[in-house]
């Protein structure tokens, strides 16, 4: 086929996949351009497919209408292009269209927000984003009392407790600070909520592979923004930088699992090494000292009440907040991270729609970069560098932990390392296990603390309920964060399942996730029908998340890959396992319970995603590095402090034993709080 009636004919389809009526389709909208942009970087397999497809699609209107699709009408072009919907060829088509047509109109398919005007979405912005202060400094020196690696949640805590107590410290970070002079980015294709052509926190695309094992054992290189990976933002702030902020605290019977419920066959389900009680003083601590807005509801007790009131609730909480009623759940407004009135120095939430997965536009919510490490910067014994990767952690003659060698992006390749009384291991769980297991020395052939090989093991996140309720009400408001109400009614005690979790309305959905991840299976996804459910639909849906507490498994892990390598020649994390059967069984119970709730609020239509056998990880990530009693089953003592190792510890979600119902943030910093108390009172010593 010439490429002049190639492109002829490929605009023709484009028109019919989004057609103009009363709003303008994707040809108005600019978003034959966006297709044309992601048709260049495409494969020659998929050029040769569409070619042919499109050639058939030609013959089709020529057989079935009498007329070459260029001449026919648009009813009989749609009546041609029905019979290869289901082509592959011809869903991409559609994909590429509809992300163009959706997302922010800076990706150029989205002409003057067309969309967004048509189905009602407001990002609710405001016109400049707060300014934010760049904390990251270049000087280096040889010695440091503490070496933290890692600027996230965890990290930045230890990090400020330490400089607090008086101890110079270095926090290496491999991410970007992200400051004032970077701009306020919002593009809805390329953010660590949704990120099919890249995302807005690092790691870099390019240069940070993983390999994941699927369930069926096929290894697949991945980079950092694809599905299977299991990102986390790597920036100053960690994920913190972009998180939804919620703030939860664990239910005390998540710190005695195996205790409540037992261990089934195949699993490494434990108890964690201390009670809920031991850990209340550093939750409150982590919610006054970071700043949380709540209400009570959570049963989980506690000393006194939230430093800041809860975050309004609009249209979703009222219907939600009934729906319980007639089920008999109690409901409260979620815990969030997000400053709900002006405090220590930045404003409150302006309730954009676009809160999880991008950088907060007023600076309100809470991350380790804008509270924790500015405090750990102010005492002037903190310095965090920027884009420094971890490549080891030393040790000397004896064996014992004695700094970390580490790169800096361009700096030609030069390796650096400074030593350090302590080394405090803050990665995320993942990052964490690959850099104690590229650690190897001739006395830790098998690297730090892995003599049992129990490093990276026990990988495990949540196994994710996740309902959508169709309602004949509109239930969209444009203030966000959009999680206004949740029951935390099935954490535990339900019959026949192990555990559970809280149940909480989801974020405000960009337009272009709702049309990827929240349509029926059954809706239309071309055409004018599909451009009718979207316009008549989009503010009638609510989506309900219940992030299933993991039954662990040792065979879910973290190993070294061999084969692949990273920027700096290092073998990348290659991540197997398929979360326990007890996990799926218990998404399954919690989804019927969001359908009930939802169904009981109004729904009148209701779906889930499948529940599939996966690994678990993702943004969640826990358990690597698990603390216990007892080194034989256990990586570090409670306190985090790596067995055999009297100098290095872990101060992440590597920790969790199991992770609970809940976003693990809260208690990653409250965990924190209590070693970094440890770690600094020994170093005292």
């Amino acid at each position: 086929m010439k490429n002049a009636l190639r492109d002829k004919l490929l605009a023709a389809v484009v028109d019919r996949l989004i057609p103009a009526d009363a709003d303008p389709g994707a040809i108005e909208a600019g978003t034959l351009s966006f297709v044309m942009a992601r048709l260049s970087d495409a494969s020659s397999d998929f050029i040769a497919a569409l070619d042919e497809g499109l050639a058939a699609v030609d013959d089709s209107a020529r057989r079935l209408v009498g007329r070459s699709f260029l001449e026919a009408s648009p009813e009989e072009r749609d009546h041609a292009l029905a019979s290869h919907e289901k082509d592959a060829w011809f869903s991409a088509l559609g994909e590429f269209a509809a992300e163009g047509f959706y997302a922010d109109p800076g990706n150029g398919g989205n002409r003057d927000a067309a969309s967004w005007r048509m189905i009602g979405y407001d990002p609710n912005l405001p016109e400049r984003a707060a300014p934010t202060a760049r904390i990251s400094q270049p000087a280096l020196k040889d010695n440091y009392d503490a070496i933290v690696v890692g600027a996230g949640a965890g990290g930045g805590v230890v990090a400020a407790l330490l400089a607090e107590a008086g101890h110079s410290v270095l926090v290496l970070e491999r991410g970007r600070d992200y400051g004032a002079d970077d701009p306020l980015a919002r593009d809805h294709l390329r953010n660590q909520r949704f990120s099919p052509y890249g995302h807005n926190a690092g790691p870099d695309i390019e240069g940070h592979p993983r390999v994941l094992v699927d369930p069926a054992g096929v290894e697949r290189a991945l980079r950092p923004h694809e599905p299977g990976y299991h990102n986390n933002a790597a920036a100053v702030g960690g994920g913190t930088l972009v998180y939804g902020a919620q703030a939860w605290r664990f239910h005390p019977d998540d710190f005695r699992m195996a205790s409540r419920y037992g261990v089934p066959e195949g699993s490494s389900l434990a108890d964690w090494p201390f009670s809920y009680a031991d850990l209340e003083p550093h939750y409150d601590r982590a919610e006054w000292e970071i700043g949380v807005s709540g209400e009570a509801g959570h049963p989980s007790p506690r000393r006194r009440g939230f430093p800041m009131p809860p975050a309004d609730g609009h249209a979703s909480r009222r219907i939600l907040t009934e729906g319980a009623a007639k089920v008999g759940c109690s409901t409260f407004a979620a815990p969030l991270l997000i400053n709900t009135i002006a405090r220590d120095g930045r404003a409150a939430c302006v309730e954009c729609g676009s809160c999880v997965g991008f950088r907060c536009p007023s600076d309100a919510k809470n991350g380790a970069q804008n509270t924790v490490l500015q405090r750990a910067v102010k005492t002037g014994r903190c310095t965090i560098v920027e884009r420094a990767t971890a490549t080891r952690v030393e040790v000397d003659a004896d064996g014992r932990v004695a700094g970390v060698s580490f790169m800096i992006e361009g700096d030609d390749q030069r390796s650096r390392s400074a030593r350090a009384k302590v080394v405090a291991l803050a990665c995320g769980a993942i990052e964490t296990a690959r850099l104690m297991l590229l650690s190897t020395s001739e006395r830790h052939p098998r690297g730090l603390g892995n003599e049992r090989d129990l490093v990276g093991r026990n990988l495990q996140g949540h196994f994710s309920a996740i309902v959508h309720g169709l309602f004949e009400e509109q239930v969209y408001d444009r203030r966000g964060p959009g999680v206004t109400v949740a029951t935390c009614r099935f954490n535990h005690g339900n019959p026949g399942v192990i555990g559970g979790s809280m149940i909480a309305d989801d974020f405000i959905m960009l337009p272009v996730i709702f049309w990827k991840r929240a349509m029926p299976p059954d809706a239309p996804r071309w055409g004018r029908a599909a451009k009718d459910f979207m316009r008549a639909n989009y503010q009638r849906v609510i989506r309900l998340f219940a992030p299933v507490q993991d039954i662990p498994t040792p065979l879910s892990r973290v190993t070294l890959d061999e084969r692949v390598r990273d920027k700096w020649g290092l073998p990348v994390a290659r991540l197997s396992g398929v979360a326990h059967i007890e996990s799926q069984r218990t998404a399954q119970f919690m989804r019927e319970r969001a359908e009930e709730w939802l169904r009981a609020s109004g729904a009148v239509r209701v779906w889930a995603d499948p529940i599939a056998p996966r690994l678990s990880a993702g943004q969640h990530q826990a358990g690597t590095c698990r603390m216990g009693l007892d080194p034989a089953t256990s990586v570090t003592d409670p306190f985090g402090r790596v067995w055999g190792h009297d100098n290095l510890y872990v101060a992440d979600g590597s920790l969790h034993p199991t992770n609970g119902g809940f976003n693990p943030v809260l208690t990653i910093m409250a965990v924190a709080y209590r070693n970094g108390e440890h770690i600094a009172q020994n170093l005292r010593a």
